[in-house]
C-alpha cells in the first residue's frame, strides 16, 4: 500500500558533478523534487532516494530505524560515485541530519553540505517521554503540513510513528555528538518561521562544526518545507552559487587551509585593529606592546583585617579553650570535663567567622533563581 502519490525515488542523469538529495522525516521525495529538478537544470546528475518506511504507510515506517535510513542514503551515495566525479549532499529536515552523519563518515569523499532546516535535536521535555510512549501508543496525529503556500501537494504522513521518532532520537543524539568532524563547506539554511524544526538547530550546527567556510541563509516567508514554499526560488540560487563557488575553489574544508594561511589570518586580524599610521603618537608596535601591559596579571592587595573587641575577646577565648583542652587530655585536671573546652572553641570560632565578614556582604551573588 502507498498512502503518498508519486513518492517513489528517482535519479535524473546529468554530468560529472551529482547531488545526493535526501527528504525529511515522514516525508517523501515529494518534498524535494522542486529542490533536485533545479539541481539537475544546472546539468548535475541528482540522486533523491525514497528512505526505508518512506512514502507507504505509517505502520510500515514503525518497523524501520535511522540504521536503516542511512544505510539508504549511503548506498545512494555510492551509486551517484559510479557515474559522477564530485558529489555534494543537500538534505532537508531529517535529511539534514543524515547528510551530516555521512560526512562524519565519508567526509573527505564529499565536496559540500547543504542543510536545508536541518534537524539534530529537539529539547522539548515531551519528547523524552517517547521511549515509553511508543510502548503504549503506536503513532500520534500531526498538525497541518508547515508550509506557507496554499494547496501543497500531499507529500508526508499524517501521524507520526513513535517507534520511528524514538530511533531518530538516537540519530540526533549520534549526529550532534559527533558535529567536530565536518570540516567541509557548509550552506546553513532555514526559516525565521519553521513550526516543525526550531532554528536553534542550525544555530547548534555553525557553532559547533570544524568547517571553516560556512554560509547561512534566512527564509522570512517559507515555513518548514521550503521546496514547497513561497522562497524555492532563493533556496535554489543560494544552492547554486554555494556549488559553484565550492567548485571554483573560493569555499574550502578546514584541512585544505596551511598553517601559512592561518598564521598570516590570525595576524591580518590582530593587525586590522591597530594603528599603521607613523605620524600618529603610537605605531602599531607601540600598541602590541600596550596591550602585553594591559594582560599583564596584577596580584591583588587585600588590606589588612581588623578585628573589633568581640573578635578580639573570641580569639583570647579560643586560645584558652584549647589550653585547657589539652591540659584536660595529658593530666588528671577533671573538674569540669571537656564540655566547656569544646563550646569554647566552637562558639569562638563561630564569633570570629560572624564578625569577620563585611557589613556590606550579604552574601547574594546578584543572581536570582
Amino acid at each position: 500500500m502507498n498512502s503518498i502519490p508519486n513518492s517513489a525515488g528517482f535519479t535524473l542523469a546529468g554530468g560529472k558533478i551529482g547531488v545526493l538529495v535526501i527528504h525529511g522525516f515522514t516525508g517523501s521525495p515529494v518534498t524535494v523534487k522542486p529542490w533536485a529538478e533545479f539541481f539537475n537544470q544546472q546539468g548535475y546528475t541528482v540522486s533523491t532516494p525514497c528512505l526505508p518506511g518512506h512514502g507507504t504507510t505509517w505502520q510500515e515506517m514503525n518497523e524501520s530505524n535511522w540504521q536503516d535510513w542511512y544505510k539508504k542514503v549511503e548506498q545512494a551515495f555510492i551509486e551517484l560515485q559510479n557515474t559522477c566525479t564530485r558529489i555534494f549532499i543537500a538534505g532537508f529536515s531529517m535529511g539534514g541530519a543524515l547528510a551530516l552523519k555521512l560526512a562524519q563518515i565519508r567526509g573527505s569523499e564529499i565536496e559540500g553540505l547543504i542543510l536545508l532546516n536541518a534537524s539534530i535535536h529537539d529539547r522539548r521535555f515531551i519528547l523524552k517521554l517517547t521511549p515509553l510512549l511508543k510502548y503504549i501508543v503506536p503513532s500520534i496525529k500531526k498538525g497541518p503540513t508547515d508550509i506557507a503556500k496554499p494547496h501543497p501537494p500531499k507529500h508526508s504522513y499524517g501521524r507520526t510513528p513513535l517507534k520511528a521518532l524514538d530511533s531518530l532520537r538516537m540519530l540526533w543524539k549520534s549526529v550532534e555528538k559527533d558535529l567536530y568532524l565536518i570540516d567541509l563547506p557548509l550552506l546553513v539554511a532555514y526559516s525565521d518561521n519553521d513550526h516543525a524544526v526550531d532554528p536553534e538547530n542550525s544555530f547548534t550546527i555553525v557553532d559547533n562544526v570544524s568547517s571553516a567556510d560556512i554560509r547561512e541563509v534566512v527564509f522570512d516567508k517559507s515555513f518548514h518545507n521550503v521546496p514547497l514554499d513561497y522562497d524555492l526560488d532563493i533556496l535554489n540560487f543560494e544552492s547554486k552559487s554555494f556549488i559553484e563557488d565550492v567548485l571554483a575553489g573560493k569555499l574550502k574544508r578546514s584541512s585544505e587551509f596551511s598553517d601559512l594561511d592561518l598564521v598570516d589570518a590570525e595576524f591580518d586580524s590582530i593587525v586590522s585593529s591597530l594603528s599603521l599610521d607613523e605620524s600618529a603618537p603610537t605605531t602599531y608596535l607601540d600598541q602590541l606592546d600596550q596591550i602585553e601591559v594591559t594582560e599583564r596579571f596584577v596580584p591583588p592587595n587585600p588590606k589588612p583585617i581588623k578585628l573589633d573587641s568581640m573578635q578580639r575577646f573570641s580569639i583570647s577565648l579560643l586560645l584558652a579553650s584549647g589550653l585547657y583542652l589539652v591540659t584536660y587530655l595529658i593530666t588528671d585536671f577533671e573538674i569540669f570535663g571537656s564540655w566547656p573546652a569544646v563550646l569554647g572553641i566552637l562558639g569562638s570560632i563561630a564569633t570570629i567567622i560572624w564578625r569577620t565578614a563585611r557589613a556590606e556582604d550579604n552574601f547574594d551573588d546578584g543572581t536570582s533563581l
